[in-house]
Protein backbone atom coordinates (compact mmCIF):
# COMPACT_ATOMS: atom_id res chain seq x y z
CA UNK A 1 0.00 0.00 0.00
CA UNK A 2 1.91 3.54 -1.28
CA UNK A 3 1.59 6.14 1.83
CA UNK A 4 0.25 9.18 1.91
CA UNK A 5 2.94 11.33 1.95
CA UNK A 6 1.25 14.39 3.03
CA UNK A 7 0.50 12.90 6.61
CA UNK A 8 3.94 12.26 7.24
CA UNK A 9 4.90 16.67 6.68
CA UNK A 10 4.68 19.42 8.58
CA UNK A 11 1.73 21.06 7.94
CA UNK A 12 1.94 24.93 6.98
CA UNK A 13 1.55 27.89 7.34
CA UNK A 14 3.05 29.25 10.55
CA UNK A 15 0.46 31.05 12.93
CA UNK A 16 0.21 34.23 12.52
CA UNK A 17 1.66 35.17 15.54
CA UNK A 18 3.77 33.47 17.99
CA UNK A 19 2.40 33.23 21.69
CA UNK A 20 5.71 33.08 23.82
CA UNK A 21 4.17 31.84 27.13
CA UNK A 22 2.65 28.63 25.34
CA UNK A 23 6.20 28.35 24.01
CA UNK A 24 8.30 28.34 26.73
CA UNK A 25 6.12 25.68 28.43
CA UNK A 26 6.77 23.30 25.65
CA UNK A 27 10.48 24.03 25.81
CA UNK A 28 10.58 23.82 29.76
CA UNK A 29 9.04 20.46 29.00
CA UNK A 30 10.99 19.31 26.37
CA UNK A 31 14.19 19.98 28.84
CA UNK A 32 12.54 18.65 31.63
CA UNK A 33 10.57 15.52 30.49
CA UNK A 34 10.19 13.00 27.73
CA UNK A 35 6.23 13.95 26.26
CA UNK A 36 3.92 16.62 26.06
CA UNK A 37 0.42 16.55 25.21
CA UNK A 38 -2.02 19.27 23.75
CA UNK A 39 -5.57 18.58 24.51
CA UNK A 40 -8.47 20.49 23.26
CA UNK A 41 -11.26 20.67 20.79
CA UNK A 42 -11.47 21.18 17.69
CA UNK A 43 -10.39 25.27 16.74
CA UNK A 44 -8.18 25.61 20.17
CA UNK A 45 -5.16 26.23 18.38
CA UNK A 46 -3.70 23.02 19.00
CA UNK A 47 -2.05 22.46 15.12
CA UNK A 48 -0.55 25.85 15.26
CA UNK A 49 0.72 25.81 18.35
CA UNK A 50 2.81 22.61 17.41
CA UNK A 51 3.79 23.96 13.89
CA UNK A 52 5.14 27.09 15.42
CA UNK A 53 7.12 24.93 17.96
CA UNK A 54 8.12 22.79 15.82
CA UNK A 55 9.90 25.38 13.86
CA UNK A 56 11.43 26.83 16.85
CA UNK A 57 12.91 23.81 18.65
CA UNK A 58 16.03 23.58 17.01
CA UNK A 59 15.81 19.91 16.50
CA UNK A 60 14.43 17.81 13.41
CA UNK A 61 10.54 17.29 13.41
CA UNK A 62 9.17 13.86 12.71
CA UNK A 63 5.45 14.60 11.82
CA UNK A 64 2.50 12.20 11.71
CA UNK A 65 -0.87 13.74 10.66
CA UNK A 66 -3.16 10.87 12.31
CA UNK A 67 -6.64 9.98 10.29
CA UNK A 68 -9.13 7.44 11.40
CA UNK A 69 -7.97 4.26 9.08
CA UNK A 70 -5.07 4.66 10.98
CA UNK A 71 -6.96 2.76 13.27
CA UNK A 72 -5.53 -0.24 11.85
CA UNK A 73 -2.23 -0.82 14.11
CA UNK A 74 -0.35 -1.87 10.83
CA UNK A 75 -0.98 1.11 9.30
CA UNK A 76 -0.69 3.13 11.93
CA UNK A 77 2.97 1.96 12.40
CA UNK A 78 3.90 2.05 9.34
CA UNK A 79 3.42 5.84 8.86
CA UNK A 80 4.88 5.94 12.28
CA UNK A 81 8.27 4.54 10.99
CA UNK A 82 7.79 6.76 7.66
CA UNK A 83 7.71 9.76 10.19
CA UNK A 84 11.09 8.93 11.38
CA UNK A 85 12.76 8.12 8.10
CA UNK A 86 11.73 11.82 7.36
CA UNK A 87 14.28 12.94 10.05
CA UNK A 88 16.56 9.32 9.98
CA UNK A 89 16.73 7.45 6.73
CA UNK A 90 16.25 3.90 7.09
CA UNK A 91 15.28 4.13 10.22
CA UNK A 92 13.43 0.42 10.99
CA UNK A 93 14.94 -1.15 7.98
CA UNK A 94 16.17 -4.21 10.21
CA UNK A 95 14.16 -6.00 11.99
CA UNK A 96 11.16 -3.25 12.86
CA UNK A 97 9.66 -3.67 9.67
CA UNK A 98 9.06 -7.56 9.75
CA UNK A 99 7.03 -7.05 13.34
CA UNK A 100 4.79 -4.39 11.91
CA UNK A 101 4.22 -6.90 9.21
CA UNK A 102 2.89 -9.43 11.58
CA UNK A 103 1.62 -7.05 14.58
CA UNK A 104 -1.88 -7.54 16.45
CA UNK A 105 -3.15 -6.87 19.68
CA UNK A 106 -1.40 -9.60 21.65
CA UNK A 107 2.44 -8.15 20.28
CA UNK A 108 1.88 -4.30 20.63
CA UNK A 109 3.71 -3.79 24.03
CA UNK A 110 6.43 -6.22 22.06
CA UNK A 111 6.20 -3.82 18.71
CA UNK A 112 6.82 -0.69 20.65
CA UNK A 113 9.66 -1.78 22.52
CA UNK A 114 11.15 -2.60 19.62
CA UNK A 115 10.32 1.18 17.93
CA UNK A 116 11.84 2.41 21.50
CA UNK A 117 15.19 0.78 20.77
CA UNK A 118 15.28 2.04 16.95
CA UNK A 119 14.70 5.16 18.20
CA UNK A 120 17.35 5.03 21.25
CA UNK A 121 20.21 3.55 18.39
CA UNK A 122 19.82 6.91 16.83
CA UNK A 123 21.88 10.14 16.67
CA UNK A 124 21.13 13.36 18.37
CA UNK A 125 18.14 14.89 19.41
CA UNK A 126 14.66 15.23 18.16
CA UNK A 127 10.91 15.88 18.00
CA UNK A 128 8.34 13.56 17.26
CA UNK A 129 4.74 14.84 16.62
CA UNK A 130 2.19 12.63 16.79
CA UNK A 131 -1.42 15.17 15.08
CA UNK A 132 -4.96 13.91 15.81
CA UNK A 133 -4.89 10.94 18.43
CA UNK A 134 -8.23 11.19 19.01
CA UNK A 135 -9.17 10.16 15.61
CA UNK A 136 -8.33 6.41 16.40
CA UNK A 137 -8.77 6.64 20.80
CA UNK A 138 -11.19 3.39 20.42
CA UNK A 139 -8.52 1.66 19.52
CA UNK A 140 -7.65 -1.42 21.69
CA UNK A 141 -3.81 -1.27 20.94
CA UNK A 142 -3.42 2.28 21.62
CA UNK A 143 -3.48 2.28 25.57
CA UNK A 144 -0.50 -0.76 25.59
CA UNK A 145 1.45 1.56 22.80
CA UNK A 146 1.25 4.47 24.87
CA UNK A 147 2.03 2.85 28.19
CA UNK A 148 4.89 1.44 26.78
CA UNK A 149 5.95 4.57 24.57
CA UNK A 150 5.90 7.16 26.73
CA UNK A 151 8.08 5.89 29.63
CA UNK A 152 10.81 3.93 27.82
CA UNK A 153 11.45 7.29 25.45
CA UNK A 154 14.88 7.92 25.53
CA UNK A 155 16.14 11.21 26.51
CA UNK A 156 17.15 12.93 23.35
CA UNK A 157 13.74 12.58 21.91
CA UNK A 158 10.63 14.45 22.75
CA UNK A 159 7.25 13.47 21.69
CA UNK A 160 4.87 15.79 21.18
CA UNK A 161 0.93 14.49 21.00
CA UNK A 162 -2.26 16.57 19.63
CA UNK A 163 -5.56 15.39 20.61
CA UNK A 164 -8.76 16.32 21.63
CA UNK A 165 -8.90 13.82 24.42
CA UNK A 166 -6.22 12.45 26.56
CA UNK A 167 -5.09 9.38 24.61
CA UNK A 168 -6.00 6.15 27.32
CA UNK A 169 -2.84 5.38 28.97
CA UNK A 170 -2.29 5.71 32.95
CA UNK A 171 -1.09 9.20 32.20
CA UNK A 172 -1.29 9.94 35.78
CA UNK A 173 1.51 8.26 36.90
CA UNK A 174 3.61 9.94 34.17
CA UNK A 175 2.13 13.19 35.48
CA UNK A 176 3.15 12.99 38.61
CA UNK A 177 7.10 12.18 38.05
CA UNK A 178 7.13 15.28 35.80
CA UNK A 179 8.19 13.07 32.59
CA UNK A 180 4.59 14.28 31.03
CA UNK A 181 3.19 17.81 30.66
CA UNK A 182 -0.41 18.32 29.52
CA UNK A 183 -1.10 21.47 28.05
CA UNK A 184 -5.37 21.69 27.97
CA UNK A 185 -7.85 23.82 26.49
CA UNK A 186 -7.67 26.26 29.47
CA UNK A 187 -4.19 26.77 28.61
CA UNK A 188 -4.48 27.29 25.51
CA UNK A 189 -7.09 29.72 25.41
CA UNK A 190 -5.66 33.31 24.32
CA UNK A 191 -4.78 35.94 26.47
CA UNK A 192 -6.12 39.45 26.44
CA UNK A 193 -2.63 40.75 25.34
CA UNK A 194 -2.10 37.59 22.90
CA UNK A 195 -5.69 38.35 20.96
CA UNK A 196 -4.52 42.36 20.60
CA UNK A 197 -1.45 41.01 19.36
CA UNK A 198 -2.97 39.14 17.07
CA UNK A 199 -5.65 41.82 15.92
CA UNK A 200 -2.75 44.26 15.32
CA UNK A 201 -1.07 41.38 12.63
CA UNK A 202 -4.36 42.01 10.89
CA UNK A 203 -4.11 45.63 11.15
CA UNK A 204 -7.35 45.69 13.86
CA UNK A 205 -7.02 47.80 16.82
CA UNK A 206 -7.07 46.67 20.45
CA UNK A 207 -10.65 47.99 21.54
CA UNK A 208 -11.82 45.52 18.90
CA UNK A 209 -9.77 42.44 20.03
CA UNK A 210 -10.63 43.40 23.19
CA UNK A 211 -14.45 43.22 22.01
CA UNK A 212 -13.53 39.75 20.09
CA UNK A 213 -12.70 38.05 23.07
CA UNK A 214 -15.41 38.62 25.04
CA UNK A 215 -17.36 36.95 22.30
CA UNK A 216 -14.88 33.95 21.24
CA UNK A 217 -13.71 33.09 24.88
CA UNK A 218 -10.24 33.19 23.41
CA UNK A 219 -10.82 30.35 21.05
CA UNK A 220 -8.22 30.14 18.65
CA UNK A 221 -9.83 29.86 15.32
CA UNK A 222 -12.87 31.48 16.06
CA UNK A 223 -10.74 34.93 16.86
CA UNK A 224 -8.27 34.18 13.67
CA UNK A 225 -12.14 34.49 11.91
CA UNK A 226 -13.80 37.57 13.43
CA UNK A 227 -10.27 38.95 12.64
CA UNK A 228 -10.64 37.91 8.98
CA UNK A 229 -14.38 39.38 8.90
CA UNK A 230 -13.45 42.92 10.51
CA UNK A 231 -10.29 43.31 8.26
CA UNK A 232 -12.34 42.65 5.22
CA UNK A 233 -15.16 44.59 6.02
CA UNK A 234 -12.62 47.44 6.89
CA UNK A 235 -10.98 47.19 3.15
CA UNK A 236 -14.26 46.69 1.37
CA UNK A 237 -16.24 49.79 3.17
CA UNK A 238 -13.67 52.90 1.32
CA UNK A 239 -14.61 51.41 -1.94
CA UNK A 240 -18.55 50.59 -0.84
CA UNK A 241 -18.45 54.70 0.19
CA UNK A 242 -16.95 55.82 -2.98
CA UNK A 243 -19.18 53.76 -5.10
CA UNK A 244 -22.29 55.52 -3.23
CA UNK A 245 -20.81 58.78 -3.62
CA UNK A 246 -20.37 57.79 -7.56
CA UNK A 247 -24.10 57.23 -7.74
CA UNK A 248 -25.22 60.07 -5.60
Amino acid sequence: MELIKEKICEPGPPPRVSRARLLSMLEQSMAAGTSTIISGRAGTGKTSLAVDFARKCGRPVAWYKVDAPDADPKLFFQYLVASMREQRPGFGAGSLMPLVAAVDLDHIAWLTEAFVYELAEGEGPLLLVIEDVHLVSDSDWLEPFFSRLLPLLPSNVHVLITSRSLPPAPLWRMRSKQNLVVIDEETLAFTRLEVIALFESYGLSSEQANIALDHTHGRAAALDDFAAFLEQSQATAPMQTANARAVS
